[in-house]
């Protein structure tokens, strides 16, 4: 596995201080790794997104989380200054320190509404872009995967739901309440409640595992729930459809969108849906896999990366 050549931490003016790290070739094709979440931070594994030989790999933990600070965690950390629109600010500056004329940018999940964005507003800093994992935030996305799927996993959903009062009707609205309490005891049922609906929706995935998402460090697992709850319940402070209706922002910028046929979570409608508006994007249908991807998956995400090696 490629280790950091370099890291640090990138201080935005605001209090906030975001880590970073570059592995693979310094003088390779720069990669901006941009992860889920929102607020599940960079893996070690994610050191191998692309070839370390030919590609200059560039991560960094979203505020708040992973590496970041202040933590989430803490019920202090004011969650005002942690928005989509900080995050690209952020990502901006992070090209400029490091002196990134033009970056590929990839991520999916979370990270691939965080892309979409990013790449809609400096078009003319992406050379291309990588996503696994369609979403764009919308509302009736963010409804379907607290609410709607919940018709797979009835058993499951009742029990996430009995964790919020029950007069809450917005259940994501009522987690991040139930996360900014201050009694250490109500957040962490919370997060633990939280975890456990996550968890059943990708269990009927091929390669979905028992406690993908609980099975993380406590603070880790707070923060995760916490700026999670805090983005979804503010629909990533997003006009609902911007990044589809302004998709026409990302014309020249070559893209591949791969995303799972089984992928209950984020159904593949909304990667056909942008490939449609993204006349310069391919869209990959993997059958066998899920949020949680497949072989097949990786196969076509190493030869996206290949088709856009220096």
């Amino acid at each position: 596995m490629s280790e950091p050549y370099n890291h640090g931490m990138l201080d935005t003016g605001d209090g906030n201080l975001i880590y970073f790290e570059e592995c693979g070739n310094p003088d390779g094709k720069p990669v901006l790794v941009v992860h889920g979440g929102p607020g599940s931070g960079c893996s070690v594994g994610m050191r191998r997104a692309a070839d370390a030989s030919r590609f200059r790999i560039i991560l960094f933990d979203q505020r708040g989380c992973g590496r970041s600070r202040p933590h989430a965690s803490d019920p202090s950390v004011d969650m005002s200054t942690n928005t989509t629109h900080h995050l690209l600010s952020d990502m901006e500056l992070l090209r400029e320190h490091l002196g990134v004329e033009r970056w590929l940018l990839y991520g999916g999940s979370w990270g691939s509404t965080l892309i979409l964005a990013y790449a809609e507003l400096h078009p003319e800093r992406v050379s291309e872009i990588i996503i696994p994992s369609v979403t764009m935030t919308r509302p009736s996305e963010t409804d379907w995967l607290y609410n709607g799927v919940g018709r797979f996993f009835p058993e499951a959903w009742e029990r996430f739901r009995a964790g919020a009062p029950a007069h809450e009707r917005d259940l994501v609205a009522a987690y991040a309440r139930l996360m900014e309490s201050p009694d250490a005891a109500v957040r962490d049922k919370a997060t633990h409640d939280w975890l456990a609906w996550e968890d059943a929706v990708i269990s009927a995935e091929p390669n979905g595992k028992p406690n993908a998402y609980s099975d993380r460090p406590a603070d880790a697992a707070v923060a995760f729930v916490r700026i999670c709850a805090h983005y979804f319940a503010n629909n990533a402070w997003l006009e609902d459809g911007i990044l589809l209706r302004e998709a026409d922002k990302l014309a020249g910028i070559p893209g591949v969108l791969v995303h799972g046929r089984l992928d209950m979570g984020g159904p593949v409608r909304t990667a056909w849906e942008l490939a449609q508006a993204w006349p310069d994007a391919e869209l990959v249908v993997i059958e066998d896999s899920g949020h949680t991807g497949s072989n097949g998956m990786r196969d076509a995400l190493a030869e996206a990366f290949e088709r856009f090696a220096p």
